[in-house]
C-alpha cells in the first residue's frame, strides 16, 4: 500500500483488516478504544477509508459482533460428535471458554445495546450460534427449545460469573478442569 498520491489506492481485503484490527483492538482497550479514525490509522489507511465499510461506529461494533458469533458457531460446530450428555457438556466448556479468551467480544456480542431487532445481520449470526445448542436439545420442539434455553442461561451465567472476577480461580487451580466439572454439574 502506497500513501503517494500518484499511487492507486489498493488494500486488499479492506473491511477483513479493519474488521482484524478492530478485534485486536477490541481486546487490547475494550470497546471504548475503538474508533473508526484510529482504526484506521491502526490498518494504515486514510481516514475516511473505513466508512467506506461502516457507516458508523455503531456498523463497526454490529460487524463485529456478528464475527463474534460467527467464530463462536465454527468452534461450537468443530465439537466432534458424542452422545447428547457429553456433547451439551463440551458445549457448555466450549461456550464458556470462548467467552474467557475473547471477553470483550464476547460482552460485545450480548450487549443490551446491540439489540438485534432490526438488524437482520446480527439476528441471523445469533440465531446461528443458537441454532448450534437448539438441535441438540430437541430441535424446534417446546421442549427442545426450553432445554436449549435453560442449558444456555446456566453457562452464559457462569461465563459471566467468571469474567466478572465472582468466580475465584485458586492458585494453581487448572480453569479448564473446574469449568468442565462445573458444567458438567449444570
Amino acid at each position: 500500500m502506497s500513501t503517494s498520491s500518484n499511487a492507486p489506492y489498493h488494500h486488499g481485503n479492506l473491511r477483513q483488516a479493519l474488521l482484524e484490527a478492530a478485534l485486536t483492538i477490541l481486546e487490547r482497550d475494550g470497546e471504548a478504544g475503538l474508533g473508526l479514525r484510529d482504526l484506521a490509522r491502526a490498518v494504515g489507511v486514510s481516514a475516511a477509508a473505513p466508512y467506506r465499510h461502516f457507516d458508523s461506529r455503531a456498523a463497526l461494533l454490529e460487524a463485529l459482533a456478528v464475527t463474534g458469533f460467527q467464530r463462536f458457531t465454527a468452534a461450537m460446530e468443530a465439537i466432534p460428535p458424542t452422545n447428547p450428555p457429553d456433547l451439551m457438556a463440551a458445549m457448555g466448556k466450549t461456550y464458556v471458554l470462548f467467552a474467557l479468551d475473547n471477553a470483550n467480544l464476547f460482552r460485545l456480542m450480548f450487549s443490551p445495546q446491540l439489540k438485534k431487532d432490526g438488524r437482520p445481520g446480527l439476528r441471523m449470526a445469533a440465531d446461528a450460534a443458537f441454532d448450534t445448542l437448539r438441535h441438540i436439545s430437541g430441535g424446534d420442539t417446546k421442549t427442545g427449545r426450553i432445554t436449549a434455553l435453560a442449558a444456555w442461561a446456566r453457562v452464559h451465567g457462569l461465563a459471566v460469573l467468571l469474567l466478572d472476577g465472582q468466580i475465584a480461580i485458586r492458585a494453581g487451580e487448572d480453569t479448564e478442569a473446574l469449568i468442565a466439572e462445573i458444567v458438567e454439574h449444570l
